[in-house]
């Protein structure tokens, strides 16, 4: 099956424009059927799919990225259904999205300020399930000298709120040029720091109770090996 190889317009109805370049915010993407079935595949897996962290606990699918190369693994139909969708609308530039992490947050819970590297086609789509959250975006620290203490809170740029069911996909500056996190904490209070409200909907001043999230990122890993490359001459 051939993609895209340019975001389709579709999908250009959805971009922000009090963002930088470039994000879509799609409100909907999914049913309510399908946040359902979704979550029933995530928490029906093997718990060995399962890696426990500090702050949360993730699956990984479709193998782990390397420098060398990711040794691909099959992505189960109930995620590659997801992966062509979300590929059809030219989010990885005509490619497949061959990589799934499922995050679980649970009320309370974050993750810190990061990127996500070059491993990826500069690009990452979320498809948020379960509950709501806010996801802030810094300013990296740079090693030049400052004229303010290089904080997380004089780093913090605006947020982004992502409602169960939505989509969100970051390209060009908010992939290569922002740290994006999550702060572990159990209600959000809304401010004019969140640029997508408009779509999102809610207003300033509104406070938030999280419930438990999983989220499914999903992208494509450019450099990838065959398993046979592994194994080696006999």
């Amino acid at each position: 099956m051939e993609y895209p190889g340019c975001i389709s317009e579709d999908l250009k109805q959805f971009v922000l424009s009090d963002a930088p370049p470039t994000v879509f915010y799609i409100q909907d993407f999914i049913t309510e059927d399908e946040e359902v079935y979704l979550l029933q595949q995530v928490y029906n897996s093997p718990k060995t799919k399962w890696t426990q962290l500090s702050g949360r606990r993730l699956q990984n699918w479709g193998g782990f990225p390397h420098p060398k190369g990711m040794l691909t693994e099959r992505i189960p139909d109930w995620l590659q259904k997801y992966c062509e969708n979300i590929s059809s609308l030219g989010a990885f530039s005509g490619k497949l999205a061959n990589h799934v992490l499922v995050n679980e947050y649970k009320p309370g819970e974050g993750i810190m300020p990061h990127e996500d590297g070059a491993l990826y086609h500069p690009t990452v789509t979320t498809l948020s399930l379960g509950s709501h959250t806010l996801l802030d975006f810094y300013t990296p620290v740079t090693s030049l000298e400052a004229s303010a203490p290089q904080t997380e809170e004089n780093r913090y740029q605006f947020s982004l709120l992502l409602r169960p069911r939505s989509l969100l996909i970051l390209q060009d500056d908010m992939y290569n040029n922002l740290l994006h996190g999550i702060q572990g904490c159990t209600q959000d209070t809304l401010t004019d720091k969140v640029v997508n409200l408009p779509t999102a909907g809610g207003s300033a001043g509104d406070t938030l109770t999280r419930d438990t999230r999983v989220s499914l990122t999903i992208r494509h890993v450019p450099k990838v090996m065959k398993a046979k490359l592994m194994l080696g001459k006999k």
